[in-house]
Protein backbone atom coordinates (compact mmCIF):
# COMPACT_ATOMS: atom_id res chain seq x y z
CA UNK A 1 0.00 0.00 0.00
CA UNK A 2 1.24 3.62 -0.83
CA UNK A 3 1.79 6.44 1.97
CA UNK A 4 -1.25 8.68 1.51
CA UNK A 5 0.52 12.57 0.09
CA UNK A 6 -1.62 14.09 2.77
CA UNK A 7 -3.81 12.86 5.79
CA UNK A 8 -7.37 14.96 6.82
CA UNK A 9 -7.10 15.09 10.64
CA UNK A 10 -10.15 15.99 13.21
CA UNK A 11 -8.84 17.46 16.82
CA UNK A 12 -11.99 16.25 19.27
CA UNK A 13 -12.04 18.52 22.06
CA UNK A 14 -10.19 21.27 20.17
CA UNK A 15 -11.36 24.15 22.53
CA UNK A 16 -9.54 23.17 25.87
CA UNK A 17 -5.95 23.80 26.67
CA UNK A 18 -5.22 20.26 25.68
CA UNK A 19 -7.63 20.38 22.63
CA UNK A 20 -5.63 23.67 21.79
CA UNK A 21 -1.68 22.71 21.99
CA UNK A 22 -2.53 19.60 19.68
CA UNK A 23 -3.61 21.64 16.75
CA UNK A 24 -0.45 23.70 17.79
CA UNK A 25 1.88 20.50 17.93
CA UNK A 26 0.43 19.32 15.01
CA UNK A 27 1.04 22.60 12.91
CA UNK A 28 5.13 21.56 14.17
CA UNK A 29 4.78 18.25 13.37
CA UNK A 30 6.37 16.50 10.25
CA UNK A 31 2.43 14.88 9.69
CA UNK A 32 1.39 15.71 5.97
CA UNK A 33 -1.61 17.27 6.97
CA UNK A 34 -4.34 17.89 4.35
CA UNK A 35 -7.68 19.23 5.39
CA UNK A 36 -8.33 19.52 9.68
CA UNK A 37 -11.45 19.66 11.44
CA UNK A 38 -11.74 21.42 14.68
CA UNK A 39 -14.42 19.51 17.15
CA UNK A 40 -16.11 19.65 20.23
CA UNK A 41 -19.31 19.77 22.26
CA UNK A 42 -22.29 21.75 20.89
CA UNK A 43 -21.79 24.67 22.80
CA UNK A 44 -18.61 25.49 21.74
CA UNK A 45 -19.91 24.76 17.72
CA UNK A 46 -19.27 28.47 16.02
CA UNK A 47 -16.12 29.47 17.79
CA UNK A 48 -13.18 30.27 15.62
CA UNK A 49 -9.69 28.74 16.51
CA UNK A 50 -6.36 28.97 14.52
CA UNK A 51 -4.06 26.55 12.52
CA UNK A 52 -1.59 27.54 11.27
CA UNK A 53 -2.46 30.56 8.88
CA UNK A 54 -6.07 29.13 8.88
CA UNK A 55 -9.38 30.20 10.77
CA UNK A 56 -11.31 26.73 11.88
CA UNK A 57 -14.59 26.74 12.58
CA UNK A 58 -15.06 24.63 15.87
CA UNK A 59 -18.22 21.99 14.50
CA UNK A 60 -20.45 20.05 16.74
CA UNK A 61 -18.78 16.60 17.43
CA UNK A 62 -21.10 13.92 16.28
CA UNK A 63 -21.29 10.40 15.22
CA UNK A 64 -20.96 11.79 11.68
CA UNK A 65 -18.15 14.12 12.17
CA UNK A 66 -15.72 11.37 10.89
CA UNK A 67 -16.18 10.96 7.28
CA UNK A 68 -13.22 11.38 5.03
CA UNK A 69 -10.78 11.65 8.32
CA UNK A 70 -7.38 9.82 8.26
CA UNK A 71 -6.75 10.47 12.08
CA UNK A 72 -8.57 11.74 14.91
CA UNK A 73 -6.58 13.39 18.23
CA UNK A 74 -9.47 13.31 20.89
CA UNK A 75 -8.95 15.01 24.20
CA UNK A 76 -12.60 15.77 25.12
CA UNK A 77 -13.37 13.27 28.28
CA UNK A 78 -14.07 9.21 29.04
CA UNK A 79 -16.99 9.35 27.94
CA UNK A 80 -17.16 11.05 24.61
CA UNK A 81 -13.91 8.97 23.53
CA UNK A 82 -15.86 5.79 24.52
CA UNK A 83 -18.80 7.52 22.56
CA UNK A 84 -17.18 8.34 19.43
CA UNK A 85 -13.67 6.34 19.18
CA UNK A 86 -15.93 3.22 17.68
CA UNK A 87 -17.57 5.59 15.36
CA UNK A 88 -14.65 7.52 13.95
CA UNK A 89 -12.93 3.75 13.59
CA UNK A 90 -15.96 2.52 11.86
CA UNK A 91 -15.94 5.43 9.15
CA UNK A 92 -12.06 4.29 8.58
CA UNK A 93 -9.90 6.82 11.06
CA UNK A 94 -7.17 6.03 13.51
CA UNK A 95 -7.80 7.26 16.59
CA UNK A 96 -5.17 8.58 19.68
CA UNK A 97 -7.49 8.97 22.50
CA UNK A 98 -5.92 11.47 25.45
CA UNK A 99 -8.40 10.14 28.04
CA UNK A 100 -8.19 7.69 30.14
CA UNK A 101 -11.19 5.42 29.05
CA UNK A 102 -9.27 3.21 26.79
CA UNK A 103 -5.91 2.57 28.64
CA UNK A 104 -6.45 -0.31 30.13
CA UNK A 105 -8.19 -2.12 27.50
CA UNK A 106 -6.13 -5.41 25.98
CA UNK A 107 -7.09 -4.62 22.34
CA UNK A 108 -5.36 -0.61 22.80
CA UNK A 109 -1.97 0.14 22.19
CA UNK A 110 -0.76 2.44 25.24
CA UNK A 111 2.02 4.07 23.87
CA UNK A 112 5.26 6.36 24.34
CA UNK A 113 6.49 6.50 21.24
CA UNK A 114 10.23 6.64 22.27
CA UNK A 115 9.60 3.95 24.71
CA UNK A 116 7.11 1.30 23.19
CA UNK A 117 6.28 2.41 19.16
CA UNK A 118 6.45 -1.01 17.96
CA UNK A 119 3.28 -1.99 20.07
CA UNK A 120 1.26 0.38 17.24
CA UNK A 121 1.85 -2.38 14.81
CA UNK A 122 -1.10 -4.33 16.78
CA UNK A 123 -3.45 -1.25 17.41
CA UNK A 124 -6.82 -2.13 15.87
CA UNK A 125 -8.03 1.66 15.41
CA UNK A 126 -7.49 3.01 18.72
CA UNK A 127 -4.17 4.26 20.59
CA UNK A 128 -3.95 5.36 24.21
CA UNK A 129 -1.94 8.31 25.06
CA UNK A 130 -0.87 7.20 28.92
CA UNK A 131 -1.50 9.48 31.80
CA UNK A 132 0.47 13.06 32.12
CA UNK A 133 2.68 11.34 35.09
CA UNK A 134 3.44 7.80 33.30
CA UNK A 135 4.39 9.33 30.11
CA UNK A 136 7.36 11.50 31.46
CA UNK A 137 8.14 8.30 34.52
CA UNK A 138 8.76 5.42 31.94
CA UNK A 139 10.95 7.94 29.35
CA UNK A 140 13.48 7.52 32.50
CA UNK A 141 12.57 3.43 33.57
CA UNK A 142 12.70 2.12 30.02
CA UNK A 143 16.03 2.64 29.55
CA UNK A 144 17.10 1.50 32.93
CA UNK A 145 14.81 -1.64 32.53
CA UNK A 146 16.12 -2.98 29.23
CA UNK A 147 20.31 -2.72 30.44
CA UNK A 148 20.24 -3.17 34.18
CA UNK A 149 16.59 -4.06 34.93
CA UNK A 150 14.32 -3.07 37.62
CA UNK A 151 12.73 -4.95 40.89
CA UNK A 152 11.14 -2.15 42.53
CA UNK A 153 10.07 1.50 41.48
CA UNK A 154 8.31 3.76 43.74
CA UNK A 155 7.19 7.49 43.06
CA UNK A 156 6.01 10.38 44.60
CA UNK A 157 4.57 12.78 42.28
CA UNK A 158 4.21 16.52 42.58
CA UNK A 159 1.73 17.34 39.66
CA UNK A 160 1.01 20.94 38.71
CA UNK A 161 -2.27 22.12 39.23
CA UNK A 162 -3.31 22.16 34.95
CA UNK A 163 -3.37 18.85 34.87
CA UNK A 164 -6.97 19.13 36.88
CA UNK A 165 -8.02 21.38 34.15
CA UNK A 166 -8.47 25.31 33.41
CA UNK A 167 -11.04 25.41 35.80
CA UNK A 168 -8.08 24.27 38.91
CA UNK A 169 -5.64 26.76 37.88
CA UNK A 170 -7.93 29.60 38.00
CA UNK A 171 -8.91 28.38 41.24
CA UNK A 172 -5.33 28.37 42.34
CA UNK A 173 -4.11 31.85 41.20
CA UNK A 174 -7.82 33.23 42.75
CA UNK A 175 -7.04 31.45 46.04
CA UNK A 176 -3.59 32.99 45.99
CA UNK A 177 -4.52 36.69 45.56
CA UNK A 178 -6.84 36.02 48.06
CA UNK A 179 -4.86 34.68 50.80
CA UNK A 180 -2.27 37.20 49.67
CA UNK A 181 -4.80 40.06 50.56
CA UNK A 182 -5.68 38.14 53.80
CA UNK A 183 -8.82 36.67 52.66
CA UNK A 184 -10.37 33.67 52.91
CA UNK A 185 -9.04 30.51 50.58
CA UNK A 186 -11.36 27.98 51.92
CA UNK A 187 -14.45 29.64 50.21
CA UNK A 188 -12.89 29.79 46.82
CA UNK A 189 -12.32 25.67 46.63
CA UNK A 190 -14.86 24.06 44.22
CA UNK A 191 -12.25 21.95 42.38
CA UNK A 192 -9.59 20.53 44.03
CA UNK A 193 -8.62 18.43 44.86
CA UNK A 194 -11.51 16.50 42.97
CA UNK A 195 -14.47 18.03 41.65
CA UNK A 196 -17.11 15.33 42.02
CA UNK A 197 -15.85 14.25 45.26
CA UNK A 198 -17.33 15.59 48.59
CA UNK A 199 -14.78 17.91 49.99
CA UNK A 200 -12.75 20.57 48.51
CA UNK A 201 -9.45 21.94 49.53
CA UNK A 202 -7.68 25.09 48.59
CA UNK A 203 -4.09 24.02 46.53
CA UNK A 204 -2.06 27.92 46.45
CA UNK A 205 0.23 28.00 49.86
CA UNK A 206 -1.02 24.76 50.32
CA UNK A 207 -0.14 20.34 49.18
CA UNK A 208 -3.00 17.73 48.56
CA UNK A 209 -1.86 13.84 48.54
CA UNK A 210 -5.18 13.04 46.69
CA UNK A 211 -5.56 13.11 42.74
CA UNK A 212 -8.67 11.62 41.71
CA UNK A 213 -10.95 10.02 43.92
CA UNK A 214 -10.06 6.81 46.65
CA UNK A 215 -10.23 3.43 45.51
CA UNK A 216 -8.93 -0.14 47.28
CA UNK A 217 -6.61 -0.25 49.90
CA UNK A 218 -6.57 3.77 50.47
CA UNK A 219 -4.82 4.49 46.81
CA UNK A 220 -6.23 7.10 44.52
CA UNK A 221 -7.13 6.39 41.26
CA UNK A 222 -3.84 8.55 39.92
CA UNK A 223 -1.89 6.10 41.60
CA UNK A 224 -3.41 2.68 39.67
CA UNK A 225 -3.11 4.92 36.79
CA UNK A 226 0.46 5.08 37.09
CA UNK A 227 0.95 1.34 38.55
CA UNK A 228 -0.64 -0.16 35.55
CA UNK A 229 -0.05 1.97 32.84
CA UNK A 230 3.51 1.49 33.48
CA UNK A 231 3.91 -1.73 33.80
CA UNK A 232 1.66 -1.96 30.28
CA UNK A 233 4.10 0.34 28.40
CA UNK A 234 7.63 -1.25 29.96
CA UNK A 235 6.01 -5.14 30.08
CA UNK A 236 3.19 -5.34 28.16
CA UNK A 237 1.01 -6.66 30.47
CA UNK A 238 -0.83 -4.39 33.28
CA UNK A 239 -1.08 -6.79 35.86
CA UNK A 240 2.65 -8.19 35.30
CA UNK A 241 4.44 -8.99 38.47
CA UNK A 242 8.24 -8.81 36.96
CA UNK A 243 8.34 -5.04 38.37
CA UNK A 244 6.78 -3.67 41.82
CA UNK A 245 5.44 -0.41 41.07
CA UNK A 246 3.88 1.92 43.87
CA UNK A 247 3.65 5.66 44.58
CA UNK A 248 2.07 8.82 45.99
CA UNK A 249 0.70 11.95 43.90
CA UNK A 250 0.18 14.76 44.91
CA UNK A 251 -0.63 18.19 43.55
CA UNK A 252 1.05 21.10 44.03
CA UNK A 253 0.21 24.75 44.04
CA UNK A 254 2.26 24.72 39.97
CA UNK A 255 0.72 25.81 37.35
CA UNK A 256 2.21 23.67 34.68
CA UNK A 257 5.13 20.97 34.67
CA UNK A 258 4.90 17.89 36.65
CA UNK A 259 7.70 16.41 39.00
CA UNK A 260 8.48 13.04 40.13
CA UNK A 261 10.88 11.99 42.90
CA UNK A 262 11.76 8.13 41.39
CA UNK A 263 13.23 5.92 43.57
CA UNK A 264 14.04 2.47 41.40
CA UNK A 265 15.57 -0.88 42.69
CA UNK A 266 18.13 -2.82 39.97
CA UNK A 267 18.56 -5.36 41.78
CA UNK A 268 22.33 -5.17 40.62
CA UNK A 269 24.60 -4.09 42.82
CA UNK A 270 27.17 -3.65 40.50
CA UNK A 271 25.57 -0.98 38.24
CA UNK A 272 27.19 2.77 38.91
CA UNK A 273 25.33 6.06 38.64
CA UNK A 274 27.42 7.10 35.60
CA UNK A 275 25.60 4.20 33.96
CA UNK A 276 22.59 5.24 34.96
CA UNK A 277 23.24 8.95 34.06
CA UNK A 278 24.47 7.55 30.47
CA UNK A 279 21.40 4.86 29.54
CA UNK A 280 18.50 7.25 30.57
CA UNK A 281 20.58 10.07 28.80
CA UNK A 282 20.82 7.95 25.38
CA UNK A 283 17.19 7.81 24.95
CA UNK A 284 15.68 10.36 22.61
CA UNK A 285 14.15 13.92 23.82
CA UNK A 286 15.36 13.41 27.76
CA UNK A 287 17.65 15.70 29.00
CA UNK A 288 19.72 15.04 31.92
CA UNK A 289 20.27 18.45 34.21
CA UNK A 290 22.19 17.16 36.78
CA UNK A 291 25.36 19.20 37.91
CA UNK A 292 24.81 19.77 42.08
CA UNK A 293 27.82 21.79 41.83
CA UNK A 294 26.11 24.77 39.92
CA UNK A 295 23.03 23.79 40.95
CA UNK A 296 21.33 22.43 37.93
CA UNK A 297 18.75 20.51 37.89
CA UNK A 298 14.74 19.79 36.28
CA UNK A 299 12.31 22.41 37.38
CA UNK A 300 8.92 22.89 36.21
CA UNK A 301 8.95 26.46 35.66
CA UNK A 302 12.00 25.76 32.96
CA UNK A 303 9.95 23.01 31.63
CA UNK A 304 7.50 24.81 30.39
CA UNK A 305 6.88 24.71 26.58
CA UNK A 306 9.18 21.86 26.13
CA UNK A 307 8.20 18.53 24.13
CA UNK A 308 11.88 16.83 25.88
CA UNK A 309 11.54 15.05 29.74
CA UNK A 310 14.32 16.15 31.97
CA UNK A 311 16.04 14.16 34.71
CA UNK A 312 18.63 15.21 37.45
CA UNK A 313 19.56 14.05 41.16
CA UNK A 314 20.63 10.76 39.50
CA UNK A 315 22.25 9.31 42.83
CA UNK A 316 22.99 6.44 44.70
CA UNK A 317 20.97 4.96 47.49
CA UNK A 318 23.61 4.86 49.92
CA UNK A 319 22.25 2.12 52.19
CA UNK A 320 20.90 0.11 49.43
CA UNK A 321 23.94 -0.74 46.68
CA UNK A 322 21.94 -1.07 43.02
CA UNK A 323 19.43 1.12 44.06
CA UNK A 324 18.68 4.92 43.16
CA UNK A 325 17.10 7.88 43.35
CA UNK A 326 15.94 10.45 40.49
CA UNK A 327 14.42 13.60 39.92
CA UNK A 328 11.83 13.81 36.71
CA UNK A 329 10.24 16.67 35.07
CA UNK A 330 7.90 17.11 32.15
CA UNK A 331 5.28 19.86 30.70
CA UNK A 332 2.31 17.40 31.45
CA UNK A 333 0.00 19.64 28.72
CA UNK A 334 2.93 18.90 25.77
CA UNK A 335 5.33 15.91 26.38
CA UNK A 336 2.28 14.12 28.89
CA UNK A 337 -0.99 14.90 26.86
CA UNK A 338 -0.63 17.43 23.73
CA UNK A 339 2.33 16.41 22.31
CA UNK A 340 2.95 13.06 22.97
CA UNK A 341 -0.54 12.65 21.32
CA UNK A 342 0.75 14.28 18.12
CA UNK A 343 3.92 12.19 18.21
CA UNK A 344 1.75 8.91 18.43
CA UNK A 345 0.73 9.87 15.11
CA UNK A 346 3.52 11.54 13.63
CA UNK A 347 4.89 7.70 14.63
CA UNK A 348 1.95 5.77 12.90
CA UNK A 349 2.67 8.31 9.66
CA UNK A 350 6.27 6.58 9.30
CA UNK A 351 5.48 3.23 10.07
CA UNK A 352 2.60 3.47 7.78
CA UNK A 353 0.11 2.29 9.93
CA UNK A 354 -2.25 5.24 9.33
CA UNK A 355 -5.23 2.43 8.78
CA UNK A 356 -7.61 0.80 10.37
CA UNK A 357 -7.13 -3.00 9.72
CA UNK A 358 -9.99 -5.10 8.01
CA UNK A 359 -11.19 -7.33 11.73
CA UNK A 360 -10.82 -4.25 13.96
CA UNK A 361 -12.90 -4.86 17.20
CA UNK A 362 -13.86 -1.62 16.83
CA UNK A 363 -15.09 -1.64 12.91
Amino acid sequence: MVAKTAYNVAVLGATGAVGRRILDQLAQSTIPVGEVKALASARSAGQKISFKDQELTVEEATEDSFAGVDIVMASAGGSTSKALAPAAVKAGAVVVDNSSYWRMNDQVPLVVPEVNAAALKDHQGIIANPNCSTTQLVMALDPVYREFGLNQVIISTYQAASGAGKAAMDEVLAEAQARLLGDDMAELAHVLPVKGDKKHFPLAFNLLPQIDVFEEEGYTHEEYKMIHETKKIILGDKNAKAIKVTGTAVRVPVMIGHGESVYIDTGDENVTTDQIRQAIGAVDNVIIEDDPATQTYPQPLLAEGKRETFVGRIRPDLENPGAFHLWVVSDNLLKGAAWNTVEIAQTLVEMDLVRVPADSTFA
